[in-house]
């Protein structure tokens, strides 16, 4: 039996600018809408065609937004809204820590829909691209959280040899952020991408928004038994976490959207702008 690994405990502010402190959870986020804009520009030229790349540009700006907004309103909603009821103005301070995927894929969801009304754009075919790319945010999120040192696993058994001590925390646990970084990330990001790939998949309007639905409710639940509980939550109804109830109604729409698309008319080609 091999002796635990030891938390290397890094500095979470990547890089001090005079005043100015910029943390690697930052820098996760800038990277991961940065990638993901790039890589949705290549997505919606292929057929059948449902945006132009300008309007991919100007959606980066509601993802942003819908991101950072629906994700810390998640976190105050689903996860502490006594506290921040009553310490209102700390809800602003969010280099605190604090963000909710579920919440920010809702605020993504409600400017995804916004966006394709204003621009005229088929909700499902738009977000069917969009939704490839959210795992690579997942990935690097996680990745920070385990920069961090922040959501740290369950108590691990003697033999596994991975096992990590945390100097926040007692006894060697499982490093969870990295679990959740391979299976929401790197593994989703690679599905989604080869199910992006087939013209036949992509024709049917919300196939790889159900998947990704789907996908990612099975592996963040499955990385849940691994996890700790917040401890100011700890374990709910059936003895499961907040994050595997909220992942229920994330798998049931994703079940939903995949048997709909089958029996909705297949995409056709955007009649695309000279500028576009």
């Amino acid at each position: 039996m091999s002796a635990p690994l030891k938390f290397p405990d890094f500095d979470p502010i990547m890089v001090h600018i005079g005043p100015l402190s910029i943390r690697w959870y930052a820098i996760a986020y800038i990277m991961a809408l940065v990638f993901g804009w790039l890589i949705v520009k290549r997505l919606v030229r292929r057929n059948p065609v449902v945006a132009t790349t300008l309007q991919v540009d100007d959606f980066l700006t509601w993802a942003t937004l819908g991101v950072i907004l629906g994700g810390r309103l998640g976190y105050v909603l689903f996860y502490q809204p006594e506290f921040y009821l009553a310490h209102p103005l700390q809800i602003f301070q969010v280099w605190h820590g604090g963000m909710s995927f579920h919440g920010g894929a809702l605020g993504v969801i409600i400017a995804l829909i916004c966006f394709s009304y204003k621009n005229g754009l088929s909700f499902l075919g738009f977000s069917d691209r969009v939704v490839v790319v959210v795992p690579l945010g997942l990935g690097l999120g996680r990745l920070a959280n385990f920069i961090n040192g922040e959501l740290v696993g369950r108590l691990a058994p003697d033999w596994l040899p991975w096992r990590m001590v945390y100097s926040t925390v007692q006894g060697a646990r499982h490093p969870s952020e990295l679990y959740e970084c391979f299976l929401e990330g790197i593994v989703l990001f690679f599905i989604m991408y080869l199910l992006s790939c087939r013209l036949s998949i992509r024709s049917r309007p919300g196939l790889l928004s159900g998947c990704f639905l789907l996908g990612y409710a099975l592996a963040r639940s499955f990385c849940e038994l691994f996890r700790e509980p917040d401890d100011f939550l700890g374990y709910l109804v059936f003895h499961l976490t907040m994050g595997q109830i909220l992942c229920i109604p994330m798998a049931l729409a994703g079940i939903y959207f995949i048997v709909q698309s089958y029996y909705l008319p297949k995409l056709t080609n955007l009649e695309i702008n000279n500028d576009g």
